[in-house]
């Protein structure tokens, strides 16, 4: 499905409108061949970001003939990355550990032998069978 948005003092006004809404809401004009005052505009997902970025909010930039969405993604600062690790260990269940690179808890050593699966209840390795 295609978008368009409406364009005043060539800049983007207002949110994209889905191709139905725009045919309804302008009847007369040919999609192919759009006036100034509209553009083409393409849906642009938010990249994936570490843990340790923020997005601060998204524009929308034209991109030739088209209008685009532009995601804003900063790095935290040292103290930000260091407050967000310390909150990740405080909340993180005895025993276990911590990747602070990618923020992920690591179970606690499974025992090596016999058949076990992890208690999340018991927050422990519990033989199955």
């Amino acid at each position: 499905m295609r978008l368009f948005i409406q364009i005043k003092n060539n800049t983007p006004f207002e949110h994209p409108i889905l191709e139905d809404n725009f045919i309804q809401a302008f009847p007369n004009l040919d999609m192919d061949n759009l006036p100034e005052e509209f553009a083409e505009f393409i849906r642009v997902p938010q990249p994936t970001m570490t843990p340790f970025q923020v997005c601060e909010g998204c524009t929308y930039e034209r991109d030739g003939d088209i209008f685009k969405d532009v995601h804003h993604i900063k790095d935290m600062t040292e103290t930000e990355k260091l407050d967000k690790i310390a909150e990740a260990y405080s909340n993180l269940p005895e025993g276990w550990s911590l990747n602070e690179e990618t923020l992920q808890r690591i179970f606690p050593t499974k025992p090596e032998s016999g058949n076990w699966i992890f208690d999340f209840e018991q927050n422990s390795w519990v033989e199955n069978g």
